[in-house]
């Protein structure tokens, strides 16, 4: 997760890719990895489909789905990562919700990330207040816990949990669930600027973001972008060249 904080030294953009392992098998899974990490994205966040998915919108959710029909659990997830035969060159984050995690055995469940190749793991559903539930075992491992905000934490959280945060935060843009949209909400500048000022560790946007216009509008607000709904949507229906352009739009050098 080094990469993150240099990245932002040098005033570059990061662009993280959420993929749902297993939605059309878990072979894809490595093929998708090596595609993204190939057209120059900067981390990977490897999902875990859940029959429960709070925090996810249709698309993401859809493909859980499809990935559960195929039989896909988080102990295949792990065990497939431990058996890629290229080499990973970015960061890889582990999403997952807590049952699958608590099920599987929290300090298991790190332990096998780590042999995995992962970096870092997000849990949306793990409140912060309870993330002892996983962070000495992350710790144990150098897992990094990736801590999320959103637009209705209040002022005394939003800085307890900055104060912990690791790798980078999570900035929520919408009130709401995953899942790509036209427009963001007016108050998203002034949230990720106020995240961002307090922040130690880069912030980036997720949640909604599926436009180069979204890119734009926050390019000087965060630090970087976390795209889910628009690349798993592209990679079902076989046109994932047509994220391209949304790669570029913040990866490559900008100028005022």
């Amino acid at each position: 997760m080094k990469r993150l904080a240099e990245l932002k030294q040098a005033g570059h953009k990061a662009f993280v890719a959420y993929i749902m392992a297993g939605d059309g098998g878990i072979e894809k899974l490595g093929e998708q990895i090596q595609y993204l990490q190939e057209r120059g994205v900067t981390a990977i966040e490897v999902g875990i489909p859940f029959s429960d998915p709070v925090a996810d919108g249709p698309t993401i959710e859809a493909a859980g789905n499809r990935a559960l029909a195929e039989g896909i659990t988080l102990e295949k997830v792990l065990d497939e990562m431990q058996r890629f035969d290229f080499e990973v060159k970015v960061p890889l984050i582990i999403m997952t919700y807590l049952n699958p995690v608590i099920r599987f055995g929290a300090e298991r469940f790190t332990q096998e990330a780590k042999k995995a190749g992962a970096s870092g793991v997000i849990i949306p559903d793990l409140p912060f207040e309870h993330r002892q539930l996983i962070e000495p075992f992350a710790k144990q491992q150098e897992l990094v816990l990736i801590q999320l905000v959103t637009l209705t934490t209040i002022e005394s959280r939003l800085e307890e949990i900055l104060k912990q945060a690791e790798g980078f935060v999570y900035a929520v843009t919408v009130t709401g669930i995953t899942g790509s949209r036209d427009e963001l909400a007016e108050e998203v500048g002034a949230f990720t600027r106020k995240v961002r000022e307090l922040s130690p560790v880069p912030v980036y946007a997720g949640f909604g973001i599926s436009k180069e216009s979204h890119v734009d509008r926050l390019r000087d607000d965060v630090d970087g972008f976390i795209v889910g709904s628009a690349i798993v949507q592209a990679f079902h229906e076989g046109r994932i060249e047509d994220i391209e352009p949304l790669i570029d739009a913040v990866t490559a050098p900008h100028s005022v």
